[in-house]
Order: structure tokens, then sequence, then C-alpha cells
């Protein structure tokens, strides 16, 4: 995932461009991330797990595809992201980097991989992108993990921070709540995104947090903002693909917005598909040898 263009640049890795535009799309970087939030251009993020999933989001334009460890709930049946492991991670991360994207791959770090130490936050960070293929690594919180941050960072690895609602501290906050709502809880959370940022973040989602603080935090940090539940004002938006394809049956946040309903079109054919082969319909002549 390392080849360079003759020129200096990366290189597409692969052929087919977004529909409706000529050639392959240049291959999304960590600066060239950056570089979007300074044109004024919203950046749009979606989750991925699987192979399939990554090339059609990639085609679609998505310029971050995040191997999110949301896949614990929508994918794996667990209640929460805690019992993600960081194998999980590496074998979902290696199925959506076959796809080829151009897009920026980001891996989450799981529950447990990166709290004990910075030295275990280095390793586990580092098989992710050495053995996955992953672009960036993701992980949760603030000040606490600001000197594993600069680690990452300084051994050539990209960071995405994450505030607000960080699912893997569920158990702490009761719930899914949303977060930051009084005034010191702000102002915490807007320094800790400051030190996120001195500490080499290139970029820091924001979760479930007041549409205001998600502006503020937009306009003082150089690095962009990745809103889930955080407003319009932020740099940039993820929705979990499964919500977005109505194909995760569990609770809906506010925040999603339900583009199709995947999972009533799967009922439908399934039911469709029992019915044709009780009635003997399925297999036809022409379907058969």
């Amino acid at each position: 995932m390392s080849d360079e263009h003759p020129a200096g640049g990366p290189t597409p890795r692969r052929a087919a461009g977004v529909p409706g535009e000529g050639g392959a799309r240049p291959r999304l970087t960590a600066p060239r991330i950056i570089e979007m939030k300074r044109r004024g251009d919203p950046i749009v993020v979606l989750t991925a797990y699987d192979f399939p999933t990554a090339r059609i989001a990639d085609q679609s334009g998505v310029e971050i595809l995040l191997v999110g460890d949301s896949l614990g709930t929508v994918v794996l049946g667990y209640e929460s992201t805690l019992p993600v492991t960081v194998e999980d991670i590496l074998h979902h991360t290696r199925a959506v980097v076959r796809a080829k994207p151009a897009a920026l791959v980001v891996a989450d770090m799981p529950f447990m991989s990166y709290q004990v130490s910075d030295e275990q936050a280095l390793l586990n960070a580092g098989r992710l992108v050495k053995e996955g293929g992953a672009d960036a690594v993701k992980l949760e919180g603030g000040e606490r993990v600001a000197a594993a941050v600069r680690r990452m960072v300084e051994a050539g690895i990209p960071v995405m921070g994450h505030l607000g609602l960080t699912p893997q501290s569920v158990l702490a906050f009761g719930g899914y709540k949303v977060q930051a709502r009084g005034e010191a809880d702000q102002e915490r959370l807007l320094r800790e995104a400051h030190l996120l940022e001195q500490a080499g973040c290139f970029s820091l989602v924001l979760e479930g947090i007041p549409a205001r603080l998600g502006v503020q935090v937009s306009r003082e940090l150089g690095i962009p903002t990745i809103g889930i539940g955080a407003g319009v004002g932020c740099d940039g938006q993820v929705l979990v693909t499964h919500d977005l394809l109505g194909l995760f049956l569990g609770h809906q946040p506010k925040f999603v917005r339900r583009y199709a309903d995947l999972g009533g079109a799967m009922g439908e054919a399934f039911t469709r598909f029992v019915a044709d082969v009780k009635a003997r319909r399925f297999p036809s002549d022409a379907e058969s040898y």
C-alpha cells in the first residue's frame, strides 16, 4: 500500500472511477483529508466491514472507509462493541483493503487494545497497518490517550481521534447518552480536542454532542472534525452503513437518516424464495441443466 507515483504522490488502488467521472480517483491520504477542510470540502465517511460494501461505497465517492468496532453490534451480534478483538478488526480490514479503494481506510482500535500502555497501543496500531493494510487507525479518548497518539504518529501511523459519546465507555456512561451538555464538560471536550490535535491526530470524530459545540470545535481546530450526532457544522459526517441502509434492526439513534430499507427488501426476497421452493416453483426448467 506504499507504492509511489513517479511524481511522488500515491497511486490509485483501483482502476474504476467514481460513477459519472472519467478515470480513477486519486488515492486519499491523511494530508489530503486535512486539505479538504482547508478547501471547505465536506468529508464523507461510511463504515465498511467487507469487500463488496467497500467497493460500492468507494465507487460512490466516499472519502473515508471506517472499519469500525461497530461491527460488533451490526455484524457479529454482540450487545455492545466491547467484545470486539484486534483479530476481528484485522479480519474485516483485510477484506475492505482487498477492494483496493481510493478512499482512506481507517481501522478502529477495539476496547483494551490501547488502554493498558502506550507500547501496547503502538504494537496493536502497527498490526492494523502492517497486517491489516489500514491507512490509519482510530481510538477513543482525550488526555488519557494523547501520549499513545504521539507514539503512533512518531512511528508514521496516522491517527483519527474520537471524543464525546465514546461507545467503548458505555459502561462508565451508564448507556448511550448525549455528552458534554454542561459548560464544564464542554470546556473539557474542547481542551481535549486541542490536545489531540497537538498530539498529531489528522482528524477527530465528534459523537453525540450538542450541535453548537460541534461548530465551536470545528472552528477552533485546524484538523477536520467528523460528526455523528454532532450537527451539520462539522467538517464531515459519518454513519454506520447498516443504519443508513436499514440493515440493523436494533435501536435507531436520532441522528440516523435511513436512505434505504434493504432489510425489508431482503425479508421480502427470502419469503418469496421460501414460498417458491415449498411450491416447487424453483428451480424452473430454464434454471436447470
